[in-house]
């Protein structure tokens, strides 16, 4: 598979590749920034889901750049859209076609894009107030099913991002197989005693079956109802 990129600078150095699938999403009601994530891959949680409360949130993925995360948050901060954030993060980068990025803004607006290189099956599907990405997966109905999930779940945001995990995984997910997941989701003073935002922020960095144990946890910290 690394035929077509071998004489990329990448390749010079140890590739880091995050090919996963992943869910970037608002809640307008609740002011609620997040992303969750799965993949083969170990520690996944450690590179894809960046958010800020009152900013927006950004998955960074395949053969990821975690910069996106930090650089993406910044522009949002400053005021940029989803769409003027993801051009910069990608004009930027020489490397762009070896990478994947969901991002929604402090409007709920979103923006996603696949690059050229990344490994089949890769693509996007957005919808209101989300986007969902994925690469090196079965198949487009992985971010098909996790879309119709998060559509159709009601309650908080945390469970919503949980449903398209759950309905990812089932429709395929990535096609090496399963190792880890997580969530992140912020809010404005949601962190410990009301410091900083991180409402939720939780992983499995590696397991045999990351989704379901990821829920386990989760419902410790908010139990779905």
């Amino acid at each position: 598979m690394f035929s077509i990129l071998i004489t990329l600078p990448l390749f010079f150095k140890q590739v880091a590749l995050a090919s996963t699938f992943s869910i970037a999403a608002y809640d307008p009601d609740k002011k609620e920034w997040g992303v969750a994530v799965a993949s083969k891959y170990l520690a996944v949680g450690s590179a894809v889901p960046w958010a800020k409360a009152g900013v927006g949130a950004i998955a960074t993925q395949s053969f990821v750049n975690v910069t996106f995360g930090p650089d993406g948050l910044a522009l949002l901060e400053k005021g940029k859209s989803a769409e003027e954030t993801l051009k910069a993060l990608i004009d930027a980068d020489k490397d762009k076609e070896l990478r994947q990025v969901g991002i929604v803004d402090a409007k709920g607006e979103v923006a996603h894009f696949t690059g050229a290189k990344c490994l089949a099956w890769a693509g996007a599907k957005s919808g209101k107030n989300y986007t969902c990405q994925g690469n090196l997966l079965t198949g487009k109905e992985v971010v098909e099913k996790m879309a119709e999930a998060f559509e159709e779940t009601k309650g908080p945001l945390t469970w919503r991002l949980m449903a398209a995990l759950e309905a990812g995984e089932k429709a395929g997910g990535d096609k090496r197989g399963k190792q880890s997941a997580a969530i992140l989701v912020v809010r404005e003073k949601a962190g410990p005693n009301g410091f900083g935002d991180r409402f939720i922020d939780l992983r499995v960095d590696d397991h045999e079956n990351p989704i379901p144990e990821l829920i386990r946890i989760v419902n410790k910290r908010l139990p779905k109802k």
